[in-house]
């Protein structure tokens, strides 16, 4: 019996070797394909297609037009979709690249998310406006001639306007600011000014811009972002330049169609006093004026529009005003204006009820009153209601007056003669995440190795070493940096051991990065530009997965919460798996996670 098999065993070397075209390392490598497809296979519980594409980024090339000297910088900026974790959407902007080689006739390309709703173009000029306009099948031109919005002053309203009526503030009512006072005007369909509309692109990039900053509901307290610009409390107020009269404009309101910005009025005030943050006290006993009834110039819920401006007068400076002071449209400079929303819901609750200002060292009573519902607002005893942003060279005031701290409820256009705050939102560069399985017959957890890319510029990027869930040792390839090279291990990055797990059962890590210089065609769209995993212990390479592979290395165009250790990824994202069996199913599958089987790092 044993001389049999011998006998059948040195038949089959002998076949193998007669046999011609017969290369046995193709025979190990369509043997181990094999092993990959029934690994794949019994993991995933589907075969996926042979021809299954796995990239979800497009590079495209921008072609930008430039007329005029004063643009110092182009940012490529890109408008997607992200949901929250209740699977709710809301939009956000990020950049996607970026050059200041600038030329009349410029190219810049830029990966771009399967799933963006739409690209701009923002233009910094030379004395630091930005100027946002619209990419159009890869195509934009800019002219500084789109400056030319009319830093015009509207005409003004005839008629003597003057004060009709002194009433008590809430506040005062209330025993909080004794002799706060407020000063009506006699005739306020008279003070209304028709102005121009915007224009459909300056609507479009208003929305996006806008609430990619201050995103809209509970969920998002924007309160910490108002405090990072800057830009509220003693630092909320705009100079007058002197000599022109202010204008304001209503173009926003959202409140849910409750009604209460319609329930509520607009006032200002004013000094010339520096005061410091000690001497904000003798801001609660100025003079407050009401500058626009707001119920007269709504057009409704979540509707931008600019249809209706009211000028603000200058009344002098005496601390008590009496009624039939007349008003003048002609301010002096030097003077620092103010403004606070009076909330006048009259429901049977008697809910929202109060003054509530920009300025949040006014706020300390009604931000923590319960009665009046605001307390729920958690904006703090100081916490502003009111901040800046430029959009387009145009000065938008964003209101918080309810209490979900989104400041996106009502938005003001200030125009004309004042100077002093010009608040441009940083937009953020996209991420890039790539995530690793470290060898052929992972279990797909996909964090064996978590890196993510972003685009600085166009030669720069930088990568983030956020987890590794392997135990062999591992090396970067195709990155030749001072802490990312083929030279030190990966798990040393974090100072930790080689089999030390770490950012997949819990974030126990601070990750690690590195900026390295790039190709100006550098893209994460294309292979050779990618970074890869070694793995030196069984001395593989593992490459990003290319169409028709198994996903051992997948990309994903923004940030992602990766599976926990030993958790697949179609058991953290249930949708995976459709979108594997099916290119047009499911692309949005990595922006539903299962929270509990997911990490990221804050």
């Amino acid at each position: 019996m044993k001389s049999f098999k011998l006998f059948i065993l040195c038949l089959l070397f002998l076949l193998i070797g007669c046999v011609k075209h017969v290369n046995v390392d193709q025979y190990n490598e369509e043997f181990n394909k094999q092993q990959i497809i029934a690994n794949t296979d019994s993991i995933f519980g589907v075969s996926f297609p042979e021809d299954k594409d796995w990239s979800m980024i497009n590079n495209n090339e921008i072609n930008i037009h430039i007329i005029g000297y004063d643009v110092k910088t182009v940012q490529i900026l890109c408008l997607v979709n992200e949901p929250n974790e209740d699977n709710e959407y809301t939009t956000s902007m990020f950049l996607i690249n970026e050059s200041s080689d600038i030329s009349s006739n410029m190219k810049i390309k830029c990966d771009i998310p399967n799933d963006y709703i739409k690209l701009y173009c923002n233009f910094i000029l030379n004395d630091g406006k930005q100027i946002i306009k619209s990419i159009n099948d890869n195509e934009v031109t800019y002219s500084n001639k789109s400056l030319t919005r009319g830093n015009y002053l509207y005409d003004l309203p005839s008629g003597d306007f003057k004060i009709s009526s002194i009433i008590p503030s809430y506040a005062a009512e209330r025993g909080w600011i004794t002799y706060e006072k407020l000063y009506e005007i006699n005739d306020y369909q008279s003070m209304k000014i028709s102005v121009p509309d915007y224009d459909d692109e300056y609507k479009d990039i208003f929305r996006s811009l806008v609430f990619s900053v201050f995103k809209n509901g509970r969920k998002y307290n924007n309160l910490p972002l108002v405090k990072a610009s800057g830009y509220y409390n003693e630092n909320i107020y705009p100079i007058t330049t002197g000599g022109d009269p202010i204008f304001v404009s209503v173009v926003y309101k959202n409140d849910g169609g409750y009604k209460e910005v319609e329930n509520s009025d607009l006032y200002y005030y004013y000094y010339k006093e520096n005061l410091k943050s000690s001497q904000s006290a003798y801001l609660e006993y100025l003079p407050k004026y009401k500058a626009i009834p707001l119920k007269d110039c709504i057009k409704g819920d979540n509707v931008i529009s600019k249809h209706t401006a009211y000028a603000l007068l200058y009344f002098g400076d005496e601390l008590h005003q009496n009624v039939g002071k007349q008003g003048s449209f002609e301010w002096p400079a030097g003077y620092k204006i103010g403004f606070m929303v009076r909330a006048k819901t009259t429901a049977e609750n008697g809910k929202k009820q109060g003054e509530l200002y920009g300025d949040g060292r006014l706020n300390n009573y009604i931000n923590k009153y319960d009665k009046c519902n605001f307390k729920s607002s958690k904006l703090g005893d100081d916490g502003p209601r009111a901040t800046w942003l430029t959009v387009n060279d145009r000065l938008l005031m964003c209101w918080e007056s309810g209490t979900d701290a989104d400041f996106n409820d009502i938005i003001l256009e200030v125009e004309g003669g004042i100077y002093g705050i010009t608040n441009i939102p940083t937009i953020e560069p996209n991420k890039y995440m790539l995530c690793f399985e470290d060898t052929e017959l992972g279990d797909y957890d996909m964090n064996d190795v978590v890196l993510m890319g972003e685009r600085l510029d166009l030669t720069h990027v930088k990568y983030t070493l956020m987890a590794c869930g392997a135990i062999d040792e591992l090396y970067f390839r195709n990155l030749d940096g001072h802490v990312f090279n083929k030279y030190n291990e990966i798990h040393k990055h974090f100072n930790a051991k080689q089999n030390e797990f770490i950012n997949t059962y819990t974030i126990n890590k601070t990750p690690v990065w590195e900026v390295f210089t790039v190709d100006k065609d550098f893209s994460f769209t294309n292979i050779n530009d990618i970074p890869y995993i070694y793995n030196k212990t069984k001395d593989r390479e593992i490459k990003i997965s290319l169409k028709g592979e198994d996903p051992h290395g997948i990309m994903i165009p923004y940030e992602f919460r990766w599976p926990k250790e030993k958790i697949c990824i179609k058991d953290a994202y249930t949708e995976f798996n459709n979108w594997g069996m099916n290119q047009i199913t499911s692309t949005d599958w990595y922006k539903k996670p299962i929270i509990e089987k997911t990490l990221i790092i804050e």
